[in-house]
C-alpha cells in the first residue's frame, strides 16, 4: 500500500506541477495558483509517507496557506484583465462529487484503522520535531538565515513591481 501512495503522490505531483506552467483549461493564473496549491498538497502526502509528520503540516500551513495567499494577493494586484465567467458543466460535477466521495472514505477508513487498543505503547516518531530543529538552527542556521533574507527580498521585489506610478 506505501508504495501504491508513494506512486500516486509522485504522479500528482508531477501532473500538478506541469499544469501549474503549462495549463490548457484556462488562462487564468488563478487556477495556476490552485494547482500549485495541489502540488503542494501532494508533496505533503510524499512526507508523511517518509514519517515526516512535522514537515508535512508545515508544507501545507505555510506554503499552501500563507505564501498562497501571497500570491493570490499579487495576481489581483497586478491587474490582469478579467476572464469571461463560464457555465459549469455536469462532467465537473459528477468528477468533483466523486473526489469527495473517495476522499471522505479515505479518511473515515484511515481514522478507523488507526485506532490502537489501549495499553499499548507508541513507538516514537521518526520525524520529532525536537531533532529537526536542533539540525535546522545547528548545522543549517546560515542557509536557513539566506533563505529568509531571500524571502524577504522578495517581498519587497513583489510590492515595488506592484505599484502603479501615479503620473
Amino acid at each position: 500500500m506505501q508504495d501504491f501512495c508513494f506512486y500516486l503522490f509522485s504522479a500528482l505531483t508531477l501532473l500538478c506541477g506541469f499544469l501549474v506552467v503549462a495549463n490548457p483549461f484556462s488562462r487564468n493564473p488563478v487556477t495556476s495558483a490552485m494547482f500549485l496549491v495541489l502540488t503542494i498538497v501532494s508533496m505533503a502526502g510524499l512526507f508523511v509517507l517518509l514519517h515526516a509528520f512535522f514537515l508535512a503540516a508545515v508544507q501545507v500551513l505555510v506554503y499552501a496557506g500563507a505564501v498562497m495567499v501571497l500570491f493570490l494577493f499579487v495576481i489581483m494586484l497586478l491587474d490582469l484583465k478579467e476572464e469571461q465567467r463560464r457555465k459549469a458543466n455536469k462532467f465537473g460535477w459528477v468528477t468533483g462529487i466523486i473526489s469527495v466521495g473517495a476522499i471522505l472514505t479515505i479518511f473515515i477508513r484511515a481514522i478507523l484503522e488507526s485506532r490502537s487498543p489501549g495499553g499499548v505503547t507508541l513507538p516514537a516518531l521518526e520525524g520529532a520535531t525536537h531533532p529537526l530543529g536542533k539540525m535546522l538552527f545547528n548545522d543549517y542556521l546560515l542557509p536557513f538565515e539566506i533563505l529568509s533574507v531571500l524571502l524577504l527580498v522578495a517581498m519587497v521585489g513583489v510590492i515595488l513591481l506592484s505599484k502603479k506610478d501615479l503620473k
